[in-house]
This record gives structure tokens, C-alpha cells and sequence, in this order.
């Protein structure tokens, strides 16, 4: 395909605009439903670390300024995320939420400062290697925070928690991401590998909610209607007690034959 400099730009502008707000949905369904259950704090917590390498490359490369700033939106929606999971799945205190988040956006933000200090320079005197390690282990990272949402899938049986419009964001922002380096005049064949295992990990996830959440609905029917069904017959049965008059009565009629047999014989 030959290069096109305009829709190699248009479409990797349009795919850091779906990396930047993809989280958006997220955000806003767990608010909303005051729940995070089925969506794995350890998928955002990665997410938010691999914000820092990200943040590195995009720097020192001297990327443009939407480019820059992405990185930097990713880290912080992801960070909120990670915050809700405490705060609506562990049940932590507000305050406590704040502190950890807080704590988290100060390290990642000194390390992501120190390595751009570290790196430039060898990156100045022509050594990209140490740039490319922070761009490749970043994507690495993003890529491996699905895994633990799989887990939870799999434990739940179906896909709760975790936005599939989220999940559809995302997987588009890869799909621009690849078809952009499609107009470059040399293909990047580490960022198409990357960006293609994002889409394949996000669709998986976006299939399985296809899948396996209307067949976790007809179980619960299912369930459900036993239920009802169980309560309409209620319980079994039990046999008619006898009063103590009766008790009485039947007890006296067993003593009279064995009475009767006495005098009979003597």
C-alpha cells in the first residue's frame, strides 16, 4: 500500500482519541451501578503502570502534543478505575482510596520523570534501543492486564462489571492504531504486533459477553422459575396428629383383650 502522510494521521489520531476515553464508559458504569463486581482491579492497576512506560516514549521521541497527553489521560481514568474497585469492591473508606491513589500517581509520576532524564540523553546520542524497550514493555503491559479480567470471567460465567462499550472503545483504538501504520512508508512490525494483540484480547472479552451472557440469563430464568415453581406446591404433607383423647382411647382397647385373656384362663 503506498504511504499516505494524511490517513497515516487521521486514523492514529483517531486511535489515541479511543485509548484516551475508553475508560470513559467504565468510569460512568461504575458510578452509576455503585458496583465494580466482575471487573478485575488488577486490569487497571497494570493499565495505569503501563501509563509511566508509555508516558516515557512518548516524551523523550518528542511525539506531538495530543500524542504526549494521551499517555497521561490513559494513567489517570485508569487510576480512578483502579480507586472505584477499592472503594465499591473492598469497601474502603473514601479517604483510604485517595491516599492509595495518590500514592500510586506520585511514584509513577517520579519514575516517569526519572527515565525521561535517564534515557534522553543515550536517545539524543543516536541509541534508540533504551526508547523502544519503554514503548514495546508498555504495550506488553496493556496487552497482560486482560489476563486477570479472563479469570474473572471465567469465575463468573459471564462478563459483569467490566463496560463491553469500554471493551469496543478499545479494540477500536487498536484497529485505527493498525490501519495507520498500514499508510507509513516502512511498516512498524513491533507496534502492528502490539496493537493487533489488543484487538484479539479485547475481542475476546467482547465475544464472551456475546456468548456467554444471554445463556447466564436463561440460567437464572431457569432457576428462577424452579423457584417460583417449588413455592407454588409447598411443603409436603405431614400426617393428621391424633389428639390425646384418641391416643387414650386406643390405648385402653389394646389393655382390654390382654385383660379379658387373664380371666378367661383362670
Amino acid at each position: 500500500m503506498p504511504a499516505n502522510a494524511v490517513a497515516e494521521n487521521v486514523l492514529g489520531t483517531m486511535g489515541t482519541i479511543c485509548w484516551t476515553a475508553q475508560l470513559l464508559p467504565q468510569i460512568w458504569k461504575s458510578w452509576r451501578t455503585k458496583d465494580t463486581e466482575g471487573l478485575s482491579h488488577w486490569l487497571v492497576l497494570i493499565w495505569t503502570c503501563s501509563s509511566a512506560f508509555l508516558g516515557v516514549y512518548a516524551i523523550v521521541q518528542d511525539l506531538n502534543i495530543p500524542l504526549i497527553l494521551q499517555p497521561q489521560l490513559f494513567g489517570g481514568f485508569s487510576l480512578i478505575s483502579w480507586g472505584q474497585c477499592q472503594y465499591y469492591g473492598k469497601k474502603r473508606s473514601l479517604k483510604t482510596c485517595l491516599l492509595m491513589a495518590a500514592a500510586i500517581a506520585l511514584v509513577l509520576g517520579g519514575f516517569e520523570a526519572g527515565m525521561v532524564f535517564a534515557v534522553r540523553p543515550s536517545f539524543n546520542a543516536g541509541n534508540q534501543r533504551p526508547v523502544q524497550f519503554f514503548g514495546i514493555f508498555s504495550s506488553v503491559l496493556i496487552s497482560a492486564g486482560l489476563l486477570p479480567q479472563y479469570y474473572e470471567i471465567y469465575k463468573h460465567r459471564e462478563v459483569i462489571g467490566i463496560s463491553t462499550m469500554f471493551m469496543f472503545i478499545d479494540l477500536m483504538g487498536g484497529v485505527f492504531s493498525d490501519l495507520s501504520l498500514a499508510f507509513k512508508d516502512r511498516f512498524d512490525v513491533i507496534a502492528g504486533v502490539t496493537y493487533s494483540l489488543v484487538i484479539v484480547l479485547d475481542a475476546v472479552v467482547v465475544l464472551c459477553a456475546l456468548i456467554l451472557n444471554p445463556l447466564a440469563r436463561r440460567r437464572r430464568r431457569r432457576e428462577a422459575t424452579a423457584a417460583v415453581e417449588r413455592n407454588e406446591q409447598g411443603p409436603s404433607p405431614l400426617p393428621p396428629a391424633r389428639d390425646d383423647a384418641a391416643r387414650t382411647e386406643e390405648g385402653r382397647r389394646s389393655i382390654t383383650p390382654t385383660l379379658h385373656d387373664e380371666e378367661t384362663k383362670t
